[in-house]
């Protein structure tokens, strides 16, 4: 079912693509199913991927990294309850743990994309 859709996106928003090569519509294709975002990402070369299941759901940069263009575009990578519960695992302050989260996404999904 899922095929069927993304063709059909892809399908109605052919006219919508930018110069980076995506269109106005995107889908949503999560971080704990790698071999599906790949299979998704050599289908739908136009739609931009929003990826949640990041960090506390058990997605990895690696899986991640699977939603993105060989150019290591086309995809955004959510991962709120990892960043918003940090505080959890350090001394209580949420900002420094927070951003020290967030940082650390950052490294392991540039050390996925290797950029």
């Amino acid at each position: 079912m899922y095929t069927v859709i993304g063709d059909l996106m892809e399908e109605i928003s052919k006219d919508t693509i930018d110069k980076y090569g995506y269109s106005c519509v995107g889908a949503v294709v999560g971080a704990t199913y790698p071999e599906e975002a790949e299979f998704l990402r050599n289908r739908l070369k136009s739609t931009f991927f929003l990826v949640p299941g990041y960090g506390a759901q058990g997605g990895s940069a690696e899986n991640a990294a699977k939603s993105f263009d060989e150019n290591g575009r086309g995809a955004i990578v959510n991962s709120s309850r990892a960043i918003i519960a940090a505080w959890k695992k350090s001394d209580g302050d949420y900002k420094t743990a927070a951003r020290e989260e967030a940082l650390k996404m950052q490294d392991e999904l540039r050390r996925a994309l290797s950029f």
